[in-house]
């Protein structure tokens, strides 16, 4: 007769210390790290120091400055472009031409260098995004970036997220506003969008209509 070296009822024991021990054990670990392993805890608020102490609130905020003087491809290209050091030098050729926070922007005049700027709002390879389209259709500045005319760093304030961008492309209408406005961050009433269903709005006389197909962001 075979010997066994531990008892039958031992084989009852291990389905009930993994289901009352271990299983709600590993169910915490995997509802905690898909928690806060997200985009709304892990990149939310990163703020990279840059090369030169650049200050959206200076710039766009105190000075008035229109985002598209220095993003100048944003309303034709689904890049915004960063600017180059001679739209900086348009400015401070004359503007502060002695400060020492200015002399990176300066020497890469000189040297025809371009500026090693950090990027602060990084989506995947794999997703493509169009900045034209949407400000065509009056998604502004201010929705996706927050209110970078109080920056004096830029820091990443949405979680541009694949669920927080299907929530705007499934009712697209709060986030609508005059195109002409595209680029004011502070007292713009949202368009009088009206919603046609799921991920459907008519507003500023043409029908807006986000993609909800996986083609749509990942082509």
């Amino acid at each position: 007769m075979a010997r066994y070296l531990f008892p039958r009822w031992s084989n009852k024991v291990l389905p009930l210390a993994f289901f009352f021990g271990l299983s709600p054990v590993g169910t915490a670990a995997v509802a905690g790290a898909w928690y806060y392993g997200g985009n709304k805890h892990l990149e939310v608020g990163y703020q990279p120091r840059q090369p030169v102490e650049f200050s959206h609130k200076l710039h766009a905020g105190d000075l008035g400055m229109d985002c598209r003087y220095c993003h100048s491809t944003v309303e034709r290209s689904p890049m915004a472009a960063v600017p180059a050091t001679e739209t900086c030098m348009n400015c401070h050729s004359k503007v502060r031409t002695d400060s020492s926070k200015l002399l990176p922007v300066r020497e890469s005049f000189a040297t025809d260098q371009p500026i090693p700027w950090v990027r602060v709002h990084n989506l995947p390879d794999y997703v493509y995004f169009d900045h034209s389209a949407h400000l065509a259709v009056g998604v502004g500045c201010v929705t996706c970036h927050g209110r970078i005319d109080e920056m004096p760093r830029v820091r990443q304030q949405m979680p541009l997220s694949m669920g927080w961008c299907l929530e705007c492309h499934r009712d697209p209408a709060p986030n609508l506003r005059d195109p002409a406005l595209v680029t004011k961050m502070d007292g713009v009433e949202p368009s009088k969008a009206v919603p046609l269903g799921t991920g459907m709005a008519k507003a500023n006389g043409r029908t807006i209509q986000p993609p909800l197909h996986c083609s749509g962001c990942h082509r």
